[in-house]
């Protein structure tokens, strides 16, 4: 096992620290669409040019700093070999610019998307708010990206190896367009999955996001049975996971839960973001003055976490062993991370912690569960999963 990040001025880490914190620490300042835009940017040029000399030296940089390798961490799920449990959620690389570095950033796997048949912009801009104060963040992006067919030329550009050829694993989010109506969705989510398949390790069924009119409407048992047998229906369909609302009730949860296992899914991811506002309804967005109980949009981060452990919980206590889950949702430690696989969760995501902690987090978290692992004398993290074993 590689040992703690560089303590070295000029580290991932602390660059992190010295120029984006303080940025990140306030509600104002760089709009948090244009900050991310700007470091895609930047990834996505070093995707393309990874094997150049000058990229492999900072990638073997990153490697060092931020991967830590230990079998113990490994498991192989859904046909793909996971070199460990922490993920990069969907939400941040969009069109899948870096899909060819990110493991190099410590993940086991990544997310890519949620991408869409037709191009779209999403809603109007300024759509993405951070919450400094509470580790949270507002978005009312609304799918913005650039469709398949585009998605499909980025990906191909970066030659990336075929699945089961490569040691990253790569899924892939697919969501319904806003211009394709209710009863046209599923052929809508076909036509990018039949697109795409090639190059995906898993796809993701995204049937939660809040910011798209009517999408949700496709968690209901009906629709989701007529859009999972649609996809199955394709050559050589991926394993698929549809991905679920916080906001659903106990009951319609445990329902989801029992198409999942009847329909032949292969796992579910829990949570998308929320439409409640998780005790911050009087909390008054800078940009905007009002309140969030009046902004549109759903919340991601530290809040969240409560709801989204649950609902893990009452899917793993209703699936028991037969439907792997991925946890998503306000994880910012290694002992949210812990919490949530002890839960029930086999795999973890990230996405708003990691914004606000750092590259540091993937390494620091692993960190964690390793030495979590040693203290209950488990021998692999497929142990921990489901456990209730308590952080110590």
């Amino acid at each position: 096992m590689t040992k703690s990040t560089s303590t070295n001025i000029f580290s991932t880490g602390n660059v992190y620290q010295f120029f984006l914190k303080p940025i990140l620490s306030n509600d104002e300042g760089i709009d948090a669409e244009q900050l991310t835009e700007i470091a895609l940017a930047s990834l996505g040029q070093l995707s393309l040019r990874r094997n150049w000399p000058d990229a492999q030296w900072l990638l073997q940089k990153l490697t060092k700093e931020l991967q830590r390798t230990d079998i113990r961490l490994e498991q192989k799920l859904f046909g793909s070999n996971f070199i460990n449990p922490i993920g990069l959620a969907a939400g941040f690389d969009k069109n899948g610019v870096g899909a060819g570095i990110w493991n190099y950033f410590g993940f086991g796997f990544a997310e890519l998307g949620t991408v869409t048949w037709h191009p779209q912009k999403g809603n109007t801009r300024p759509r993405l708010f951070r919450l400094a104060a509470e580790q949270a963040a507002l978005n009312r992006m609304g799918f913005n990206n650039d469709g398949a067919e585009k998605m499909l030329r980025t990906l191909e550009r970066q030659q990336l190896k075929q699945p089961g050829q490569r040691s990253e694993v790569i899924g892939l989010n697919l969501g319904k367009s806003k211009i394709t109506s209710i009863e046209k969705a599923p052929s809508d989510y076909a036509a990018s999955l039949e697109l795409l398949s090639p190059l995906a390790d898993y796809a993701v069924i995204n049937v939660s996001s809040p910011n798209t009119p009517q999408l949700r409407d496709l968690q209901s048992p009906e629709n989701l049975r007529q859009l999972i047998k649609r996809l199955k229906e394709l050559p050589n369909c991926p394993p698929l996971l549809v991905k679920i609302a916080p906001d659903l009730k106990n009951e319609a949860i445990a329902e989801l839960a029992d198409v999942a296992i009847e329909e032949g899914l292969s796992g579910l991811i829990a949570v998308n973001t929320s439409l409640d506002r998780l005790g911050l309804e009087n909390r008054v967005l800078t940009y905007s003055g009002i309140p969030l109980e009046r902004e549109a949009g759903g919340l991601s981060g530290a809040p969240l976490r409560s709801r989204a452990i649950e609902v893990i919980r009452q899917l793993h206590k209703r699936t028991g062993s037969h439907l792997p889950l991925i946890g998503v949702g306000g994880i910012g430690s290694p002992q949210d991370a812990w919490e949530r696989i002890t839960a029930g969760a086999s795999l973890v995501q990230i996405y708003t912690g990691w914004i606000f902690q750092g590259p540091n987090l993937v390494p620091l978290i692993l960190e964690g569960l390793l030495s979590q692992l040693e203290k209950h004398g488990f021998h692999n993290i497929s142990q921990a999963i489901g456990s209730d074993a308590p952080w110590l």
